[in-house]
């Protein structure tokens, strides 16, 4: 988990953070927000088989029968 949350944070700041200019705190605020879906719901994970992290987890659901 911890691997996880600092990959996170590590795309966050270098795929979002520092190519945004952000003129105030609520923009900011706002701006993590989309970005947290879009890394969530839209973002392709080479080590989730190319899915995003909601699709890989829902395909993990169905195969252990939890669903």
């Amino acid at each position: 988990m911890k691997g996880t949350t600092i990959h996170f944070f590590g795309s966050l700041k270098n795929e979002w953070l520092l190519k945004v200019y952000h003129l105030t705190h609520q923009y900011m605020k706002q701006d993590v927000e989309h970005y947290i879906r879009y890394y969530n719901q839209e973002r392709l994970h080479s080590a989730n088989s190319d899915l995003s992290s909601v699709e890989f987890e829902q395909s993990q659901i169905k195969v252990s029968g939890f669903a």
